[in-house]
């Protein structure tokens, strides 16, 4: 299997990356990226070829591409890479708006390629456990849940709403909501939010609340705030609290962890736990090579976009917004 990678604006890349060399039978070809520097460093540390022009990657003789350029790239790649016959997993939030996301679907469904939304929290074994549990119906009906998304502002083209699309509600936002819908089999029919710039100077959104309700009658809340100090051991977490008729299940991703206390860094986080991302990008690698279709598609990334998009519509209006 012969990969790709289109831009190292986003950090995930060398994750995604690295999981590419661990995998058997699979091979970074090579790395486009229009920031020469960028792309020829990660190029070189990756010990592969450098493409200043996305359109030559795809020229090459590869099976598809990961696309982690900045929010506001994503339609132009993905489609490019759908018409050059790539399969396709795209970085989070799958777009900034609906009608490029639609786009999106459309051309890998044209051109008979896959589209797959980075959602790797949903290969954690925690996650998968909660789910099974949620499932088997171990919390009974579920009544509510509460999450958090909570990041330190990531800065750089993050709080450039014309490459982002927006700050901590779409960035944040998204992944949780992922989280929400898988774990149900259910869909945000209302949201309410606000959202509010009050860490940083930047005027964007670092902070938000968002309450929603889907169509199963479940009430969830989520704070996706950047509010995360620069000191915090990580750079965020992903937490929920699914409260059932039957009892209460908490979930932590980034609890596989050793505390770390010493006199000049006060406390860190030594991380021991599984590895997201590669098991994201094995699980694309394999419904490519099985010809399935892919785990977390590219409707799936629609959805929780749609989501954040309301949130924004809502905090901006002051009133409730209705989904569907």
């Amino acid at each position: 299997m012969k990969l790709g990678i289109i831009s190292f604006a986003h950090m995930h890349a060398y994750s995604y990356a690295q999981a590419i060399e661990k995998i058997e039978g699979a091979e970074l070809i090579g790395i486009a990226d229009e920031d020469e520097a960028r792309g020829k460093a990660a190029a070189e540390k990756l010990h592969t070829t450098y493409y200043a022009d996305y359109q030559e990657l795809l020229k090459q003789s590869i099976d598809a591409v990961i696309v982690t350029s900045e929010n506001m790239k994503h339609k132009e790649h993905v489609v490019a890479a759908a018409k050059a016959g790539k399969h396709v997993l795209c970085e989070k939030p799958l777009a900034t708006n609906v009608a490029d996301a639609e786009e999106m679907i459309a051309a890998c469904r044209e051109n008979g390629v896959k589209l797959q939304t980075a959602f790797p929290v949903r290969f954690h074994p925690a996650v998968r456990r909660a789910k099974q549990m949620v499932e088997a119906g171990k919390v009974g009906r579920i009544m509510a849940i509460r999450g958090t998304n909570r990041g330190k502002n990531p800065g750089g083209w993050f709080i450039d709403r014309a490459k982002s699309g927006g700050g901590a509600v779409i960035d944040h936002t998204v992944h949780v909501v992922d989280l929400m819908r898988w774990f149900m089999g259910a869909e945000v029919k209302e949201v309410y939010a606000e959202v509010d710039n009050l860490l940083c100077d930047t005027p964007i959104d670092d902070c938000g609340i968002l309450t929603m309700e889907f169509d199963n009658g479940v009430y969830a809340t989520l704070d996706c705030s950047w509010s995360r100090n620069k000191s915090f051991p990580t750079w965020g977490d992903v937490t929920m609290e699914i409260i059932g008729t039957d009892g209460t299940l908490s979930l932590n991703t980034f609890g596989q962890k050793l505390d770390v206390y010493n006199d000049d860094k006060g406390l860190t986080w030594a991380y021991w736990g599984d590895d997201m991302d590669g098991a994201l990008v094995s699980d694309f690698l394999a419904s490519i090579k099985e010809g399935k279709a892919p785990s977390i598609t590219g409707e799936d990334g629609m959805r929780a976009v749609e989501v954040a998009l309301a949130a924004y519509q809502s905090s901006e209006n002051k009133q409730p917004v209705k989904l569907g």
